[in-house]
């Protein structure tokens, strides 16, 4: 069975005035269908580059990204955008809520994108799993932190995505709302079989994941 991503001497490489940096360099791994891991290293190691890279938002400067059988290199910014649309979700630190859209209407936008007949009740089913069925008729600035991290979570499994990628996702969260949210994330990842793949800082929610791939100076120090 092929592997859900596949990365081969991915490096990135930024310009500027001064010269290049290089964030990344000579990364390689697969990650298998369904399963769970985890990108740690210090501050400026390339963790949320290398997210980036793994979804397509971004292009590296040598190497190549595979995603579910597809090469993200060869496509072009549209094709990019209609692969991630299809096989990908994302949990960002900062929720990345629409601030003037309810919890409700915040889930259905991807469902509505993907002209889904049934989206409101899908969303309704999605935000019920997470917990927060009673309030979703609240805009983000009317929930916790913990709350918006679950609307987000939600969002993020409206589109049934086989891989889901996850940028800190408890970093702004207390200790309780944090084991909820992780409980979450693990809990879809084996019901649905989805692919998690999660930056973090916080060792004990890396501990719960299949595999650590540990980064330091933008190379694979530890897998």
């Amino acid at each position: 069975m092929n592997p859900m991503l596949n990365i081969q001497q991915l490096t990135k490489t930024y310009q500027s005035g001064t010269g290049s940096l290089t964030v990344l360099k000579n990364v390689s791994f697969q990650v298998a269908q369904g399963a769970s891991l985890a990108i740690v290293g210090p501050s400026g190691s390339g963790k949320t580059t290398l997210l980036g890279l793994c979804a397509g938002l971004d292009r590296a400067s040598a190497g190549s990204v595979t995603l579910n059988g597809v090469k993200l290199d060869e496509l072009n910014e549209d094709q990019r955008a209609a692969i991630r649309n299809q096989y990908v979700g994302f949990i960002f630190q900062n929720f990345q809520l629409l601030p003037t859209l309810t919890a409700l209407e915040n889930v259905m936008v991807p469902l509505e994108l993907r002209g889904e007949k049934r989206a409101k009740s899908t969303a309704m089913d999605l935000l019920a799993r997470v917990g927060l069925a009673e309030r979703h008729h609240h805009y983000p600035a009317q929930l916790s932190g913990g709350e918006q991290q679950r609307v987000s979570l939600a969002r993020a499994f409206a589109n049934s995505p086989l891989i889901l990628f996850a940028d800190e996702p408890t970093g702004n969260l207390d200790e309780e709302t944090s084991g909820k949210v992780e409980d979450l994330l693990f809990e879809l990842n084996r019901e649905a079989g989805t692919t998690l793949i999660l930056v973090t800082h916080d060792t004990e929610l890396a501990a719960k994941t299949q595999r650590i791939i540990r980064l330091k100076g933008g190379e694979v120090v530890e897998d």
